[in-house]
């Protein structure tokens, strides 16, 4: 089984990616973080790799994708309460961020989605823990 998950990021302006990240309530790792990209804690063993531009296209040998116009991917995270999914997406949403979806209400899962200051696609959600089964 996968023990730890890094999810890497490109963007335009690592300082403004850092200030947007950390008004979400996000930490990050200093020791894997300078100038060029930075690890953001999104839980016990998850992170996300914010680099600049130049690095990731350094790692991924392609170029960037053009994130306003087109997506590869939704970061999805799933939250203790639909409390907090409100609160990190109307956070995401008052520091810059754009909705991009409206919310779904299923009853017994809730999520509300936002497009970063990169145009990365995020998701945030809840489900009712006794509607679900264990994996």
């Amino acid at each position: 089984m996968i023990n730890s998950i890094f999810v890497n990021l490109p963007v335009k302006d690592l300082k403004r990616s850092i200030a947007f990240f950390t008004e979400l309530g996000f930490t990050f790792n200093p020791q894997f973080s300078n100038e060029e990209g930075t690890c953001m804690i999104l839980g016990k063993d998850m992170y996300a790799m914010l680099l600049v531009e130049k690095l990731f296209t350094g790692f991924s040998k392609r170029p960037v994708g053009d994130t306003p116009k087109t997506a590869e991917v939704i970061t999805s995270m799933m939250l203790e309460n639909r409390a907090d999914v409100d609160l990190l997406a109307d956070k995401a949403l008052e520091a810059g961020a754009v909705n991009y979806s409206d919310p779904a209400d299923m009853g017994f899962m809730y999520n509300r989605s936002f497009q970063d200051l990169d145009g990365h696609l995020w998701e945030v959600g809840w489900m009712d823990p006794a509607h679900v089964e264990p994996f």
